[in-house]
């Protein structure tokens, strides 16, 4: 996802590897959604070990993911936060925050029924488009 990308830079600077920065988003994650694991959304939601969980995840809560994590970027530039374990606690306490305030408004981040598969919809998309095309080319062909 775009979101993360801005704050894998951010970190890598900030002396986290990849296994410190999948850790990072992981226990974020678990934050958000009060206490489960990605592997734990996954199953619950039946989304296979393969798949990104993000690809299944409705807007609101890819909004909240996306939310917390610019909170993240912005604060470790802001308060010049350096290594692994303060960063996390800084992206742990984040999706806190936003889980907070999503419960506050009645929504239970990991009781929301899944999204369509993100992927599925493009290949329909391009399959669909794909098709247009090809029935546009006939009808030019008959014109002539």
């Amino acid at each position: 996802m775009m979101f993360f990308k801005k704050l894998s830079g951010i970190i890598y600077e900030r002396g986290v590897d990849d296994r410190g920065f999948a850790l990072i988003r992981s226990k974020g994650d678990e934050a958000l959604f009060g206490g489960y694991t990605t592997q734990e959304m996954k199953n619950k939601l039946g989304i296979s070990e393969k798949c990104p969980l993000a690809d299944f995840l409705p807007t609101l809560t890819i909004k909240a993911k996306d939310f917390a994590t610019e909170l993240t970027s912005h604060n470790v530039v802001d308060k010049d936060i350096q290594g692994e374990k303060p960063i996390e606690r800084e992206h742990i306490d984040n999706n806190l925050a936003v889980r907070k305030i999503l419960l506050e408004r009645g929504v239970n981040p990991e009781s929301l029924p899944p999204a369509e598969d993100i992927q599925k919809i493009k290949r329909k998309i391009d399959s669909e488009e794909k098709k247009v095309l090809k029935d546009v080319k006939k009808l030019k062909g008959k014109k002539s």
